[in-house]
C-alpha cells in the first residue's frame, strides 16, 4: 500500500500544494497540529517555523479560535451576506486601522491587494500599477511579477517569471527598487501620469524599510496623484495591533489584510476612506468609476468568528512585547551560531520573523538578497526539515507565533548550529 507521502506525490504536482519544493523523501502529509508543533502521518513531531505561512499567529489550535468556531458550525457556515460576527469584525478593522473608514471582506489576501489595485484604477482612470522587485502580493498578476527574476531587467521594465502573464504584466505593472526613494521618485516623475496606485510591503519580506523609505513615498504619491497601497496581509496585527502602519507611522489610501487576521481560517479584507470605498456600491453600477466586487466565502461567520477570536487574543496586555522580544531573541540567537560556526551571514527581520541570507554585504532589497548564496540557504533549510524544523525550504521567512517561546527558539537554534554543519 502507498504511503501517505507517495500518495501525496501522485495526486500533486511536487506533492505539495505550492511552493514547498521538497525532494520527494522528505516530502511529509500532516495529521495535525498543536501550538507551535505538528505531526506528520507517521506521528514525526516537528517545531514549525512555518505557522501557516504566518497565517496561524495566535498558534495552531488556540482554544479561543476553536471555541469560536465550535459556537458557530452550527449555526451554518456561509450565507454571502452581512452577519453578526462579520459586522462586529468590520467594525473594529475600521476603529484599529488609521486608514479604514470602511471594509469589504473578501476569502484571502490575494483578492484583497487584487481589489485595492482595481480600486485604484478604477478612481484614477489610469492603467499601471507600480510595485518594488521581490515583493509578493499574493497570486495576482502584480503579485508574483519580478518577484524571483534571475536575471532582472533595468527598472521599472517588469520580469514577468511565470507563464500565461507576460502579455498582461509588460502593458500594465512598473518596477522600482524597494528601499531606493530616489530612483522610485524618478520613476513616479517620468510615469506618474500612467500610474493609478503604488503597492508596497511595508516590511517587504523580511527585509525592513529604511529610515524615511515609507514617508518618502507616501509624500510622493500624494504630490502625484497616485495612490498609496499598503499590503499588510504580513505585517497586519504582526508588527503591532495597528499593523504596519502604527508601527511605522505612515497612512496609506487603501491597505490590504489577510493571513494572520482570520486566526488560521481563510479570509481577506480591504479598505480605506469612504469617499474611496464608496465606488464599490452597487448603486453605482454603470459609472464609470463602478468597480464590481462580490466574494461568495468573503465575510463568512465561520471565518469572521475565527478572526474575531484572534483579535482578541493580539489585544491582550503584552502580546506585541512578547512577539517583538521572541524575534529579537531568535535573531541574535542565529547571529551567535552563525558567528561561532565562523560563518558569514546577515541575519533580517523585524517584529516575530527572521531569515538568513548567506552574503558579506547588507541586504536592503531584493538585488542584495540574490547576491547571497542561494545554494547555502537551501542546504540549510532542507538541513533544518530533517531535523525536524517544518519551514518552507526556499529559504525565504521564519515565523514566530504567540505559542512559541524562549524554550522553542533555543530548541530551534541547537538544530540551527547542527544543520550547519550540512552547509559547510
Amino acid at each position: 500500500m502507498a504511503s501517505f507521502s507517495e500518495r501525496a506525490q501522485n495526486v500533486f504536482p511536487a506533492g505539495s500544494n505550492g511552493e514547498f519544493n521538497l525532494p520527494p523523501e522528505l516530502s511529509i502529509v500532516i495529521a495535525r497540529g498543536e501550538g507551535c508543533r505538528l505531526w506528520d502521518s507517521g506521528d514525526r513531531e516537528f517545531l514549525d517555523f512555518s505557522m501557516g505561512w504566518g497565517s496561524v499567529l495566535v498558534g495552531h489550535a488556540r482554544p479561543e479560535v476553536v471555541a469560536a468556531v465550535t459556537a458557530q458550525v452550527p449555526n451554518g457556515s456561509n450565507f454571502a451576506y452581512v452577519t453578526e460576527q462579520s459586522l462586529a469584525l468590520g467594525e473594529e478593522i475600521v476603529r484599529l486601522s488609521p486608514a479604514c473608514e470602511q471594509v469589504r471582506f473578501c476569502a484571502s489576501g490575494t483578492e484583497a491587494t487584487m481589489y485595492c489595485q482595481r480600486l485604484a484604477r478604477a478612481k484614477t482612470g489610469k492603467p499601471k500599477i507600480l510595485k518594488f522587485e521581490g515583493a509578493y502580493h499574493g497570486a495576482n498578476e502584480t503579485g508574483v511579477t519580478s518577484l524571483f527574476p534571475a536575471d532582472p531587467p533595468d527598472f521599472p521594465e517588469p520580469d514577468p517569471i511565470a507563464g500565461g502573464l507576460a502579455h498582461k504584466v509588460k502593458r500594465d505593472i512598473l518596477v522600482a527598487p524597494y528601499n531606493d526613494l530616489e530612483t522610485t521618485q524618478k520613476i513616479l516623475a517620468e510615469h506618474g501620469h500612467e500610474i493609478a496606485g503604488v503597492i508596497v510591503e511595508p516590511l517587504q519580506r523580511c527585509t525592513p524599510p529604511e529610515a524615511g523609505f515609507l514617508e518618502g513615498l507616501r509624500a510622493a504619491t500624494r504630490a502625484a496623484g497616485i495612490l498609496l497601497i499598503f499590503d499588510e496581509v504580513v505585517t497586519g496585527f504582526r508588527l503591532a495591533y495597528g499593523g504596519a502602519q502604527e508601527y511605522y507611522g505612515v497612512v496609506p489610501d487603501l491597505v490590504a489584510y489577510g493571513k494572520a487576521l482570520g486566526g488560521g481560517y481563510p479570509i481577506g479584507a480591504f479598505g480605506g476612506p469612504a469617499e474611496l470605498m464608496a465606488l464599490v456600491r452597487e448603486d453605482r453600477l454603470g459609472d464609470p468609476d463602478y468597480m464590481w466586487v462580490a466574494s461568495t466565502l468573503g465575510g463568512n461567520p465561520i471565518s469572521t468568528a475565527a478572526a474575531g477570536a484572534a483579535l482578541g487574543v493580539f489585544r491582550q496586555d503584552g502580546t506585541y512585547e512578547r512577539l517583538h522580544g521572541l524575534g529579537e531573541t531568535l535573531r541574535a540567537g542565529m547571529r551567535r551560531v552563525l558567528r561561532d560556526r565562523q560563518m558569514t551571514a546577515q541575519v533580517i527581520g523585524d517584529g516575530p520573523l527572521a531569515q538568513i541570507v548567506f552574503s558579506d554585504r547588507p541586504v536592503r532589497d531584493y538585488r542584495s538578497t540574490q547576491r547571497g548564496d542561494g545554494a547555502k540557504g537551501r542546504a540549510l533549510m532542507l538541513g533544518l526539515f530533517r531535523r525536524g524544523v517544518f519551514l518552507n525550504p526556499m529559504g525565504t521567512k521564519l515565523y514566530l507565533s504567540l505559542a512559541h517561546d524562549e524554550k522553542v527558539c533555543g530548541e530551534l537554534l541547537d538544530r540551527l548550529d547542527d544543520a550547519l554543519g550540512d552547509v559547510g
